[in-house]
């Protein structure tokens, strides 16, 4: 059981880091049809979309990876309270 909350952990921690790096992408904006660009978009587009729903752009800031990087981490500590708890 502890191997499922491992992996799940892990999971969640590389998809944080993928937002990150999708966010530092943006910032420097190399050529869009790259495979790393594709990507990172490919992967982060769907929860991003979910929170961009909830939480429109202000102005043109788009606070959604923010937003989805902390719910990301409050679901990372909350598998690691489960996986201690068992």
């Amino acid at each position: 059981m502890d191997f499922v909350f491992v992996l799940l952990i892990n999971v969640v921690r590389i998809y944080k880091f993928a937002i990150i790096a999708r966010i530092l992408l943006s910032w420097i904006q190399p050529y869009p049809r790259s495979r790393l660009s594709v990507l990172l978009f490919q992967a982060t587009e769907p929860v991003l979309r979910i929170f961009r729903g909830l939480i429109p752009p202000i102005g043109m800031i788009d606070i959604s990876p923010l937003i989805a990087f902390f719910a990301l981490d409050f679901a990372q500590m909350g598998l690691m309270s489960l996986m201690n708890g068992l």
